[in-house]
């Protein structure tokens, strides 16, 4: 019996150096790799879709900052001009000129092209005159630039009125020349 063991332990340890020195068995199917190569195809390509992804959204945000930037600067030309654009009147007058309807003409196509500006005139006259006198003859100055361009389509809910009489003269000095660059209406515009 004891041989019989030692016979079945000569056994088992042939066996178990047998199946441990021998190499795995060769892959016969090559569809196992075929899947790690999809896989891999498929990883790269999410991947090139989420770069285009992020591409596309930088260049949306670029043209968008692009746009946007362009809008204001127009807007800051568009005010520009009229803040600078003035409307003159004959000396202790509130009636528009031929020249003054001309401008104000420009004024309401520059409103209707930008419904969001809000403007303010400003009546002024020149330093000849009571105070009060000026105030009442400003305020006629602004209203008559208002009556004209709510008369061209531009809403008199964008515009409001006031008057400075002779408090903030645009060129100083007791000469006509000044007196006469005094006499005006101008506009302040805000952005609603």
């Amino acid at each position: 019996m004891k041989t019989m063991n030692w016979f079945l332990a000569g056994a088992c340890t042939f066996l178990l150096f047998t199946a441990c020195s021998n190499p795995p068995p060769a892959e016969t199917d090559p569809a196992p790799k075929a899947k790690k190569t999809a896989i891999r195809v498929e990883n790269t390509s999410k991947e090139d879709s989420l770069a285009a992804a992020e591409r596309a959204r930088l260049e949306a945000e670029r043209l968008a900052a692009e746009k946007l930037e362009a809008d204001r600067a127009r807007l800051e030309e568009m005010i520009n001009q009229l803040m600078s654009d003035d409307v003159y009147f004959e000396f202790d007058r509130f009636e528009l000129t031929e020249k003054a309807r001309e401008l104000l003409a420009q004024v309401g196509d520059m409103l209707k092209a930008e419904e969001r500006f809000i403007v303010t005139v400003e009546g002024h006259t020149d330093a000849r005159g009571t105070e009060d006198y000026n105030m009442t003859l400003g305020g006629k100055r602004a209203m008559k630039v208002k009556e004209f361009l709510v008369a061209y389509g531009i809403s008199s809910d964008r515009m409001e009125t006031v008057s400075y009489g002779k408090e903030k003269p645009k060129v100083e000095g007791a000469s006509e020349d000044a007196y006469s660059q005094n006499r005006r209406a101008n506009f302040r515009v805000k952005i609603k």
